[in-house]
C-alpha cells in the first residue's frame, strides 16, 4: 500500500514539473511575440556622436560606467585627479591670478579649484607649496634667490569671511531703475551700487607642512596667489591647458 503512495505521489510531482515547464515557455513564447509585433530589438538604437569645436568627444555621451586616467601632469587621488604643481601663467597673466582668475581657469580647462579639505588630503603625495625649511623633495620651496627667497603657499576654493553680517560676503546692491511691487504697496528702492569683491570675503591658503598639510591664512578674493586645478575622473578626461 504504502509503495502505491509513493508511486502515486511521484507521478503527480512529475505532471506538476512538465505543466510548470509548458507554462513558462509560452510565457517565453508570448513575451518574443509581443517583441516582434512592437518592432522594437533589446538595447538602445545607435547613434552617431560627433566632436565638439575642440575635436573632443562630450562628456554628456560617454558612458556611465567609463572611468578616465589622470594624465600625466595630474596625481591619481582615487576618483579624482590633481595637478602635479600650479598652474603656470603667461607673462600678461602674472599678478592677476586673484580668486576669480583662478575659479574660471580651472573651469575652462575641465576641472575646478581644490578645496582646502582637499589640498590638505593630497599633501603626503603632490609637492605642495611650503615653507623654507620643508624639503624640496616632498615639497615645492622657493630655491631661486635672484627675485627673494619666500615661503609659499596656495589658494583654496574654500571661503570665510572677516567680519559679520551678510554683506561681509558681498553684495548685488540696488540698480537704478528698480521699482517696489504696486499691487502690494511697496515704495521704490533706493538705488545702492553693488559690492561684488569684498575685502571681507577671503579665500583659505594652505601648505605642504612637511606632509602633514596646514593653513596659512587667509586672504582677500581679489589677492593674487599660486593656485593648482583638480579634476573629476569619472564620465571623462581632463584637459590641461598648455599655456
Amino acid at each position: 500500500m504504502g509503495n502505491r503512495i509513493a508511486h502515486v505521489t511521484s507521478a503527480a510531482a512529475l505532471i506538476v514539473s512538465l505543466l510548470a515547464m509548458v507554462f513558462s515557455m509560452a510565457d517565453v513564447t508570448d513575451a518574443q511575440k509581443k517583441k516582434k509585433r512592437s518592432g522594437k530589438k533589446g538595447g538602445k538604437p545607435s547613434r552617431v556622436v560627433r566632436t565638439n569645436k575642440r575635436g573632443k568627444i562630450p562628456r554628456k555621451v560617454v558612458p556611465a560606467f567609463y572611468e578616465a586616467e589622470c594624465n600625466p601632469e595630474s596625481v591619481d587621488m582615487g576618483t579624482w585627479c590633481i595637478m602635479s604643481g600650479p598652474v603656470g601663467l603667461k607673462p600678461e597673466d602674472a599678478g592677476k591670478s586673484n580668486y576669480f582668475f583662478a575659479t574660471q581657469r580651472c573651469v575652462e580647462i575641465g576641472g575646478y579649484l581644490p578645496s582646502a579639505g582637499q589640498l590638505v588630503g593630497a599633501a603626503p603625495r603632490i609637492k605642495l607649496s611650503s615653507t623654507l625649511d620643508d624639503s624640496p623633495l616632498t615639497a615645492s620651496v622657493d630655491q631661486d634667490a635672484t627675485d627673494g627667497l619666500k615661503d609659499r603657499r596656495e589658494m583654496s576654493s574654500t571661503l570665510t569671511t572677516t567680519a559679520a553680517g551678510g554683506a561681509s560676503a558681498g553684495a548685488q546692491g540696488v540698480s537704478d531703475g528698480s521699482t517696489g511691487d504696486p499691487r502690494q504697496g511697496e515704495p521704490n528702492p533706493v538705488p545702492r551700487p553693488a559690492n561684488p569683491t569684498p575685502e571681507t570675503l577671503q579665500y583659505v591658503t594652505v601648505y605642504d607642512n612637511k606632509d602633514i598639510g596646514g593653513f596659512a591664512g587667509a586672504r582677500p578674493v581679489t589677492q593674487p596667489e599660486q593656485f593648482r586645478c583638480a579634476f573629476q575622473k569619472a564620465q571623462g578626461t581632463e584637459t590641461v591647458d598648455k599655456r
